[in-house]
C-alpha cells in the first residue's frame, strides 16, 4: 500500500513486489506500537529525551536556518537542527508558516496530487480462524470503474475492494484467548475530492464493510463482534494533520517520486529536515522507516561537519 492508482502509478514501484518476494513481509511481535517503543527506547539510550503531549505549533527560522521549536503549551527550545515526521504540507504551510520558505513551498505543494484517503474497521470477534490468513484482499466486482471512483470521480461508490488484516493469526498475543482481531481497510477519495461528513457516512459504510465480511468470510459477524471502532479521513485530518485526509500523501506519480518527492533536508532552510510519507523514498510503513535512516544520516553528516 503506497496510495498510487496502479493505472497510472510508474512501474517502478513494481520493485516492492521484488522486495517483498525477495525478503518475505515482516511482521513486528506485539504489533507496530513495539516497533515505535523499540526506537523510543534505543533514542533514549543513546540519551535523548521525548516530549510527549504538547503538538508542535511553529517552527521558528532565522535567515536560512531553523532556530528554535515552539509547542501548544508555549514552551520554546533551541536547536542545531529540526526534523519533522509530520505530514509535509502540515510541515511547509503550518508550522513554517510564518517564514517565506513555508509560505512558498505550502503554495507550492498545494498545486500537487494526494493519494486517496482511507476507510478503516477496526473490530475484535469471539473465536479463532485459523483458515483466515494475516494478509488477504476481497475484490470487489469491479476494479479499473473502482479506481477511477476513488481517484478520478470522488465519489462513495456502492462497491468496494478490501484489505483485510488477521494479526492474531501469526500473534495470538494480539487478542485474548479464544478471540481474534483484524482491521478491514477500504481506499477511498480524500477530502478535497469527497468532502462528505464521515460522522454520518462513518457508521453506514462500517456496517456495509463488515455485512461484506461477514458474507464473504464470517457469516454470524455481527453476533461475534466484541468491539469494533472504525478510522475515517476526517480522523487522518484531525489526529495526524494530514493534508485533506490523505493516507499516503503524495500520489505516488513518476513526477512525485524519487527527486520529485520531498527531499529528506530542505534545499533552502539547510538545518531543517523532512521525514516520513511525503518525503524519498514514500509511504508504506518501509518507506518511512527508510526515510528516517536516510535523513538520520543527512542531520549526523551534518552536524559533524
Amino acid at each position: 500500500l503506497v496510495g498510487g492508482n496502479p493505472m497510472k502509478t510508474s512501474s517502478i514501484y513494481a520493485l516492492i513486489h521484488k522486495l517483498e518476494m525477495d525478503g518475505g513481509v515482516w511482521w513486528t511481535k506485539g504489533g507496530t506500537n513495539r516497533l515505535i517503543a523499540g526506537m523510543v527506547r534505543h533514542f533514549e539510550r543513546l540519551g535523548g529525551t521525548m516530549r510527549v503531549g504538547d503538538p508542535v505549533v511553529g517552527i521558528d527560522v532565522d535567515g536560512k536556518r531553523a532556530k528554535s521549536v515552539m509547542t501548544q503549551s508555549g514552551h520554546v527550545q533551541g536547536f542545531d537542527a529540526v526534523a519533522s515526521n509530520a505530514d509535509i504540507m502540515h510541515s511547509y504551510r503550518d508550522l513554517l508558516g510564518k517564514s517565506q520558505r513555508g509560505w512558498s513551498m505550502g503554495r507550492r505543494l498545494k498545486r500537487k496530487s494526494y493519494s486517496p484517503g482511507l476507510f478503516v474497521v477496526h473490530f475484535g470477534l469471539e473465536g479463532t480462524w485459523p483458515g483466515i490468513a494475516h494478509h488477504m484482499i476481497l475484490f470487489g466486482p469491479r476494479y479499473k470503474g473502482l479506481l477511477d471512483d476513488i481517484y478520478t470521480n470522488g465519489v462513495l461508490p456502492e462497491d468496494f475492494s478490501i484489505y483485510l488484516h488477521h494479526p492474531s493469526k501469526s500473534d495470538p498475543s494480539m487478542a485474548p484467548p479464544g478471540m481474534s482481531t483484524f482491521y478491514a481497510l477500504v481506499p477511498v477519495a480524500h477530502q478535497g475530492k469527497l468532502p462528505v461528513d464521515w460522522d454520518e457516512v462513518g457508521p453506514l459504510l462500517e456496517k456495509r464493510i463488515l455485512d461484506e465480511v461477514g458474507k464473504r468470510l464470517v457469516p454470524d459477524i455481527h453476533k461475534r463482534i466484541v468491539t469494533k471502532f472504525h478510522y475515517a479521513p476526517s480522523d487522518f485530518a484531525t489526529d495526524l494533520n494530514a493534508h485533506l485526509g490523505s493516507a499516503f500523501s503524495l500520489e505516488p506519480v513518476l513526477t512525485q517520486s524519487a527527486y520529485f518527492r520531498g527531499h529528506n533536508r530542505d534545499d533552502v532552510i539547510k538545518n531543517f529536515y523532512l521525514v516520513g510519507a511525503g518525503t524519498h523514498p514514500g509511504a508504506g510503513i518501509p518507506g518511512v522507516v527508510g526515510s528516517a535512516k536516510a535523513t538520520a544520516g543527512l542531520m549526523i553528516e551534518d552536524l559533524l561537519k
